[in-house]
């Protein structure tokens, strides 16, 4: 499998633009998405329902760092600036790993964010 990079790339973009269509459209059916602090999110409904009502973050911008291409998957390493929505704002480093479906959509993505937790 050929796996495309750019793929990951536009992500960060349509979140960005709160393109919550657009980036649901990037996962596979019956992706699955883990993220520190909440349940596994499985399947495109419950991606959208994350983006429009549960992801604590109101707006910001990613910067990938670095990225690193693998035969069926992504890893990125970045930075995030932006607020809250409490108003409160984040600037933080994270970590996010992808792999593909055949079709070419995510399959999986694990995120990672760069904390003092242990």
């Amino acid at each position: 499998m050929t796996v495309d990079a750019a793929r990951v790339e536009t992500y960060y973009r349509l979140v960005d633009a709160h393109d919550v269509d657009g980036l649901v459209d990037l996962f596979a059916a019956d992706a699955v998405y883990r993220r520190p602090g909440y349940d596994p999110l499985e399947g495109h409904e419950a991606l959208r329902a994350f983006y429009t009502a549960e992801r604590v973050i109101e707006s910001g911008t990613h910067t990938l760092d670095h990225r690193v291409v693998g035969e069926d998957s992504v890893a990125v390493h970045g930075r995030f600036e932006g607020r809250l929505r409490d108003g409160s704002s984040a600037s933080l480093r994270f970590a996010d790993f992808y792999t593909f479906a055949p079709d070419g959509r995510f399959a999986t993505r694990d995120t990672f964010f760069f904390a003092p937790l242990v």
